[in-house]
């Protein structure tokens, strides 16, 4: 008889290897994430971690992924407990929860038991199958067995959780945590822990709808349920009977139709930003502080319920911290949900004309560039820029202003002349350079764009105030909290924005200052209002923000009480005070003064360095190596002889001169002056001799043509059309000479205009001189169109 041979032992061993390598084949052959099976909804929160919104995933269903790591232990213990005990030994199907299953439903006829795992409830989830019939059942065994030979059983139980049933339209325990319980899964205590662990079991059952709205609450099977596997975990962990009074506590579940839809401006444009990007994070942090975006609502919402009767029914306001550039409030509308008003329409990224809330950044550019210093007088007199004749809003001229006067008072005309005088850059290149979207070229705009001819959004426009706040670096706007800092880039000098900021400080506040609420904590602001009052606007600062306020409609249409001063600074001075009440602590950031920079004496009349005759002095700010330095002739000393009381030509007899000062203001001013009924004693007329006891005068300047203009005409009407040439003059003189290239044109009164009508086209040289031999000059381009 021939012996059984034995296989030897190293057989044994390849076979054993061979049947171990098949699961660690299948463990180690890449796999798509559990997570990446189904979509995910996205949760956005405030700074603080309070939830803005849970969104819908693409297949309609609340679901938001959480680490296995991040879920409290009692939910996941809860679930092993009541649903699989023997999850960590098996091998994805239980022999015994299946024979037991069969045995109650199909040989005992009672209520039907499917005996399934873990594994094969998530094999059920994912792949949908039909689990009623046994060749189902068999399926999903299959498929449970696949799932852990793929997948480890940390990945399989992070699965479940996720994507386990939660009632309604709600899945896995992130989702149901927050829409139920207002939380993290990883802060829910154990009554709330108990009770998310029973409900997948049977969650049509368990939360039920009641009424018509079909909210979730709270009821007898599911506080029978939860009970119940309390009394197995105290079983297993004794110490949690002292929760037991807690157990006979109602438990309220939120309802879904009270799921927090805060900012929801804001968080739109947050998810619009993230599908543009590619974002994939579930969890979104934001900038929001949702305790100031209520504090605006509210304020908003109140002063638009009270000025309905002025038409006022829609609004928007954006705070930003200039210290992170974080938007902490954004108000797109006066009610996300009023048709009526477009409510859903984001006010803070609408195009809008800003009026004079630009005139800022043409001072500081003014400042930086040598045009002018705060005290500097310019005129608000009627004035032509080339073939642009700017009004004020009031349709009136105050003469003489100071530079900070003219920026508080919000004065067209000095802001045009002194955009006119920037270069490198002009104002349209510092809104291009400033990151301004969708603008036009700049002869489109030409110096209209001083006076809100151009559009801006309210982020735009709160990025340019943060800037001044900032000292001049201009930082892009954050709303996501793992957003990077900008490093920032310089628009403004340090010393020019200080300047700025000093003036908007300066603005008195438009309601009573009697019955104003004192307080320590300047404001910076300053108003605007557009064409044909579309749009009111206030934008400044207080303490660590940025305020914008826009009162308008979103359909352009206009609305005389659409005025920056009446109907936006109301709301803005009513937000601020809202905040400082709420914060009592709120302090303006330490910003030291400028190093680069000193005060001056001036004359108060000109704003020049004071002569020896000028009786008002005072001082400003000035830029070493950059202000204009001059010294001012407004006061001029003449010396009359007392026999004739006619003023008197050197060499004078000291027995017989006596000395008075008067003011010489140039033409455009000394006309002002009188259309005012303000009384200005006249320079008497000085003899033709040399000195005549007094100061040299100002020299004339051409207001028209306006430098860098090409007046075009169509060919037809060359050597018929013409062009008006002016120019203001010192008040000793009397008469204007002009002149184009070396040709002497003729001759006008001082404040009076000459016409000229050009022969050819090409490149002319004007030049005026007064009867003092003072003069000026500048280039004119004449061309032709068909």
């Amino acid at each position: 008889m021939k012996r059984l041979r034995l296989p030897r032992w190293h057989n044994v061993l390849v076979a054993l290897l061979l049947v171990c390598a098949v699961p660690v084949g299948f463990r180690l052959w890449p796999h798509e994430p559990l997570r990446q099976w189904l979509p995910s909804s996205t949760a956005v929160y405030d700074h603080d971690g309070r939830l803005l919104r849970l969104t819908l995933a693409s297949d309609q269903r609340y679901r938001l992924w959480v680490p296995l790591e991040d879920i409290a232990p009692p939910v996941v213990e809860g679930v092993l407990l009541h649903e699989d005990r023997w999850f960590r030994w098996h091998p994805g199907v239980n022999a015994w929860g299946l024979a037991r299953g069969a045995w109650v439903t199909y040989v005992r006829h009672g209520n039907p038991q499917g005996g399934s795992t873990i594994t094969m409830q998530l094999a059920r989830l994912m792949y949908g199958l039909n689990t009623r019939t046994p060749g189902g059942k068999l399926h999903q065994a299959w498929a449970a067995m696949l799932l852990e030979l793929r997948y480890s059983k940390h990945d399989i139980l992070e699965a479940y959780l996720n994507y386990a049933p939660y009632g309604r339209n709600v899945e896995g325990v992130g989702a149901a945590s927050l829409a139920y319980f207002g939380k993290s899964p990883s802060a829910l205590n154990l009554p709330e822990a108990l009770a998310l662990a029973v409900i997948p079991q049977d969650p049509t059952r368990r939360l039920q709808a009641t009424g018509g709205s079909g909210d979730a609450v709270i009821n007898r099977w599911l506080s029978v349920s939860r009970n119940r596997l309390f009394e197995r975990w105290v079983r297993i962990h004794p110490e949690a009977a002292a929760q037991r009074p807690l157990f006979a506590l109602p438990l309220a579940l939120r309802p879904l139709s009270q799921l927090p839809f805060e900012a929801p401006h804001f968080v739109e444009q947050v998810l619009a930003t993230r599908r543009m990007t590619g974002g994939s994070d579930m969890r979104v942090t934001t900038t929001l502080d949702l305790r100031l975006q209520r504090s605006l609502e509210r304020q908003l919402r109140s002063y638009v319920a009270h000025r309905g009767d002025r038409g006022i029914r829609n609004a928007a306001a954006l705070l930003v911290d200039t210290r992170d550039m974080g938007i902490k409030a954004m108000v797109g509308s006066a009610d996300y949900f009023d048709s009526s008003i477009q409510g859903q329409v984001n006010g803070t990224q609408a195009k809008r004309s800003p009026g004079s809330t630009l005139k800022p950044f043409i001072y500081g550019l003014g400042f930086d560039q040598g045009v002018l210093h705060p005290q500097t007088v310019l005129r608000d007199v009627p004035s032509a820029f080339g073939p642009y004749t700017p009004e004020n809003f009031d349709g009136r001229f105050l003469g003489p202003v100071t530079a900070t006067q003219a920026l508080i008072r919000s004065r067209n005309i000095p802001a045009v002349y002194v955009a006119s005088r920037l270069n490198n850059p002009t104002l349209y290149q510092f809104l291009k350079d400033a990151g301004i979207s969708r603008m036009a070229s700049e002869q489109h705009y030409g110096l209209a764009l001083v006076l809100g001819g151009g559009e801006v959004t309210m982020q735009e426009l709160a990025g340019l105030y943060a800037m001044l706040a900032n000292r001049g670096e201009l930082k892009a706007l954050r709303t996501l909290s793992t957003d990077p800092m900008s490093p920032g880039t310089r628009m403004l000098s340090d010393e020019a924005s200080f300047m700025v900021m000093d003036i908007l400080r300066q603005n008195p506040r438009p309601d009573d200052v009697v019955t104003a609420q004192p307080s320590r904590l300047p404001v910076y602001w300053k108003t605007g209002t557009s064409w044909s009052f579309r749009d009111a606007w206030t934008a400044g600062s207080f303490g660590p923000y940025v305020l914008i306020v826009w009162i308008g409609n979103f359909d352009g249409q206009g609305n005389p009480a659409f005025v920056g001063v009446d109907a936006a600074a109301p709301l803005f001075f009513q937000i601020a005070d809202a905040l400082r009440a709420e914060n009592p602590a709120l302090a303006e950031p330490i910003r030291r003064n400028p190093t680069n920079l000193a005060k001056v004496s001036i004359c108060l009349a000109s704003g020049d360095l004071p002569n020896a005759w000028c009786p008002q002095t005072g001082t400003t700010w000035f830029i070493p190596g950059k202000s204009p330095i001059r010294v001012s002739t407004v006061h001029r000393a003449v010396v009359f002889d007392t026999t004739t009381n006619q003023p008197a030509c050197p060499p004078y007899d000291p027995r017989h001169i006596r000395t008075e000062v008067f003011e010489y203001w140039p033409t455009d001013l000394q006309r002002v002056f009188a259309q005012a009924g303000i009384p200005r004693r006249q320079p008497p007329v000085l003899p033709a001799c040399q000195g005549a006891g007094q100061a040299d005068g100002s020299p004339p300047r051409i207001t028209s043509p306006m430098r860098g203009t090409t007046y075009t005409m169509r060919v037809s009407r060359l050597g018929t059309e013409q062009i008006s040439f002016s120019a203001t003059s010192d008040a000793d003189a009397h008469e204007l000479y002009w002149f184009i290239d070396d040709a002497y044109l003729g001759k006008s009164k001082a404040g009076d205009a000459l016409l000229w009508q050009p022969e050819r086209v090409g490149h002319f040289l004007v030049r005026v001189v007064d009867d003092h031999g003072r003069s000026d000059s500048r280039p004119l381009d004449v061309a032709v169109t068909q």
